[in-house]
């Protein structure tokens, strides 16, 4: 008898039946090693079969759906729709996308909410193959007229949780009434709330359940801390943190007015930070983003809108300076750190109230946070300009009267602030 055991070979893009020409550009792309994502979801969707994915963040749910999708429409007509929940999230699956499309000779459009609609019928003119686009200008292209999806094959929702819980049910409900019934549809996200699965039962076709991890899974290489602190200590939190770490941080706030105090705050710590929030423009947003990749900024500060859209893929830290209203988009946030494989730190600011949202993120990640003693905080806060209206992320640090901070520190920053009224009588008493 032999001694031998037997082993299993290593997973390849190679026993996928994925396409050659495909194959060629994955190998000149160094992609060698498929995600378990990608092992499980493409076969079956080469073949054309509806699939519910679900699997952790930044564990290439992209070529997963993509990959399939590009080698159908390189074979035969039609026209994939891949609809995702926010703007940075469509930009990030068209880059990703455009590793296979061109060469495939596939056109891809993205349709976003504050880009010019005139710039994007002029793609749609063009007739592209792959539509990337959020619900909402969806949804306003079609009541204009200006594209049709009767030649739509594929459909892909991606991050569909985060979708609904943005309140985009009956915009999607429209998509799909728009769409043709003999199509391919997948769903893909990290976590699966039943409402997901009835929206599954209703639009698709015994569709194939693929779960990698189970829903609500954090990437294993991610160090989960808590600090239990007061409200009035958090940004003195924050600014030992980013002293303590070097690398770019990503910092999340509840509200996007938190998130602009917030920046400001840490700007005027002395670091180069950007923010990202409803509040800033198309073209602002991209600009942080992009200045964060490439290193301009070390720090981001954003709101949930950016969980599920930003792919660097080397992010040391993520703050939760509040803790998120929805367990699920903890999930999310940390995602961004530990990506493909790598470490990461993922470190969240709770209040001694919060007891109940912090048991609800430890039973969705199936673990306790790691509370480690909290470190020695400054005495007074950075100077930061912050003497505004109170927003309900920065209320701890500013207000209209001043907080404990100001009414202790003589910086001119963290003074009162006179009222209006009382400005406007003293005009009048000159």
């Amino acid at each position: 008898m032999s001694d031998t055991v037997p082993t299993h070979p290593s997973p390849s893009f190679l026993t996928l039946g994925i396409a050659p020409q495909i194959l060629g550009i994955l190998a000149s792309r160094n992609f060698t090693i498929p995600t378990p994502i990608q092992q499980q979801s493409i076969p079956p969707a080469i073949e054309g079969k509806d699939i519910v994915g679900i699997a952790q963040t930044g564990t290439g749910k992209t070529f997963a759906f993509g990959i399939p999708m590009l080698q159908q429409l390189a074979q035969k007509p039609g026209r994939g729709l891949v609809i995702v929940p926010t703007r940075e999230l469509a930009t990030q699956v068209d880059e990703s996308l455009r590793t296979f499309a061109p060469q495939l000779g596939i056109r891809t459009a993205v349709l976003i909410g504050g880009a010019s609609m005139y710039l994007q019928r002029e793609m749609i003119r063009r007739n592209p193959r792959v539509i990337i686009a959020t619900p909402g200008r969806l949804n306003d292209h079609l009541k204009q007229g200006t594209i049709t999806l009767k030649e739509v094959n594929v459909l892909v929702l991606d991050e569909a949780d985060r979708m609904l819980d943005m309140g985009f049910r009956p915009q999607i409900e429209m998509i799909f009434r728009h769409v043709p019934r003999e199509r391919q549809t997948m769903l893909f996200s990290a976590t699966m709330p039943a409402e997901i699965m009835k929206l599954a039962n209703a639009h698709m076709k015994l569709p194939i359940r693929i779960e990698v991890a189970p829903s609500g899974t954090t990437a294993k290489g991610v160090l989960q801390e808590l600090f239990i602190v007061h409200k009035m200590e958090k940004l003195a939190l924050l600014e030992v943190l980013l002293k303590e770490h070097h690398g770019s941080i990503l910092v999340f706030s509840r509200t996007k007015h938190g998130a602009k105090k917030i920046t400001r705050a840490v700007q005027a710590m002395g670091h180069a930070a950007a923010e990202i929030h409803a509040n800033r423009s198309l073209a602002q947003r991209r600009e942080a983003l992009q200045g964060f990749k490439t290193g301009k900024y070390r720090i981001l500060v954003a709101t949930d809108i950016a969980a599920r859209g930003i792919d660097v893929k080397e992010i040391e830290v993520v703050i939760n300076f509040d803790l998120p209203d929805d367990p699920n988009d903890y999930v999310h946030r940390i995602g961004r750190t530990a990506r493909a494989g790598r470490e990461g730190r993922a470190i969240s600011f709770a209040t001694a109230e919060q007891k109940g949202s912090i048991r609800d993120i430890e039973r969705l990640v199936r673990s306790s946070l790691r509370r480690p003693p909290t470190p020695a905080l400054p005495a007074h806060p950075p100077s930061a300009p912050v003497d505004h209206v109170r927003s309900d992320s920065a209320a701890s640090f500013t207000n209209d009267r001043g907080s404990a901070w100001q009414r202790s520190s003589s910086h001119p920053a963290f003074r009162p602030r006179r009222n209006f009224q009382s400005f406007r009588g003293q005009r009048r008493r000159k």
